[in-house]
């Protein structure tokens, strides 16, 4: 079993005809790709109990995500306002004050996982907005020793840039993640003027088994204490990016359990790392062929 933990929100993406409102969220996306690669998975954070949130939970239930840890209240669903450029990419501003996303409070969190509980991942709004940041850091903090985490920090700039406390949290995190999967941009912004390879490097020296960094369009890498490995990515049509990088980092996790890796002692060796990269990258890549956060099922990798 895989926890997420984290927010589920509407990304709005204007355009003609007043534009779409999709699901999104990184943590709400992830859960819903690793359960649609057949893996046990269970979202641990808090819905409104309006029509989106509604329809956010139908949503995690249809694809199988088990929400025994979802908790639910009155306040409204959270936006994620989505601007797309020419290329596909999205930048975000989020309408949060009073929302239900950052309301997970530590009384909504279990006092203990059972054994089944192999992994925790956490990341993006999660570590920013309050008291959810709060409530994330301290579970990891209690839970870091026992199994393996994976953060992924989906830095959003404009949000992160006035949060109080957000560096010093997410620093302890990273020296506590067993894997932290960041994106170009998140180097970027975590090692401004410094190699991306070199920074990534500095990530892995803090404690970490395994650091990857996705690159768009060019792959990923792969670093560990005794290897790198870099794969190239599937070329596709890409529609927009909104969500390929949270179902590379499900991909991810769904290989680690699917090979019994999914361990807070993570081992791998260069083949394993090519092999869960290049698995990451396809279902990514396939999440970039259609419009917003929807990522691929099982049966439609093995039909690739």
């Amino acid at each position: 079993m895989i926890v997420v933990c984290g927010e589920a929100l509407i990304d709005r993406i204007p355009g003609h005809l007043g534009g779409t409102d999709s699901p999104g969220g990184g943590p709400f996306t992830t859960a819903r790709a690793v359960a649609r690669l057949g893996i046990p998975v269970q979202f641990l954070g808090h819905l409104s109990r309006d029509a989106f949130g509604k329809q956010l939970r139908d949503l995690l239930g249809a694809d199988g995500v088990d929400l025994a840890l979802t908790s639910f209240g009155p306040e409204p669903t959270t936006l994620a306002i989505a601007e797309v450029n020419r290329a596909g990419h999205a930048a975000y501003r989020f309408v949060s004050d009073g929302s239900s996303a950052p309301n997970l409070t530590s009384q909504m969190v279990p006092a203990s996982f059972g054994p089944e509980v192999r992994a925790l991942h956490v990341g993006t709004l999660g570590l920013v907005f309050e008291p959810i940041a709060s409530t994330i850091a301290a579970l990891i903090d209690r839970e870091h020793r026992k199994r393996l985490v994976m953060v992924d920090p989906n830095i959003r700039p404009t949000v992160v840039n006035g949060a109080a406390r957000y560096r010093p949290r997410l620093d302890r995190i990273i020296a506590e993640s067993t894997i932290v999967k960041a994106s170009d941009a998140d180097i970027d912004w975590l090692f401004p003027g410094i190699d991306r390879m070199a920074a990534a490097r500095i990530l892995l020296a803090r404690g970490p088994k395994l650091v990857v960094v996705t690159l768009g369009a060019d792959g990923a890498v792969g670093m560990t204490a005794t290897a790198e490995v870099r794969v190239a990515a599937p070329v596709v049509q890409v529609v927009d990016t909104i969500g390929a990088g949270d179902a590379f980092g499900a991909a991810l996790l769904a290989w680690l359990h699917e090979h019994g890796r999914l361990s807070h002692d993570l081992h791998l060796e260069p083949d394993d790392l090519r092999a869960a990269l290049e698995f990451s990258c396809l279902v990514a890549s396939i999440t970039c062929t259609r419009p917003g956060a929807d990522p691929p099922r099982r049966a439609e990798l093995d039909r690739s």
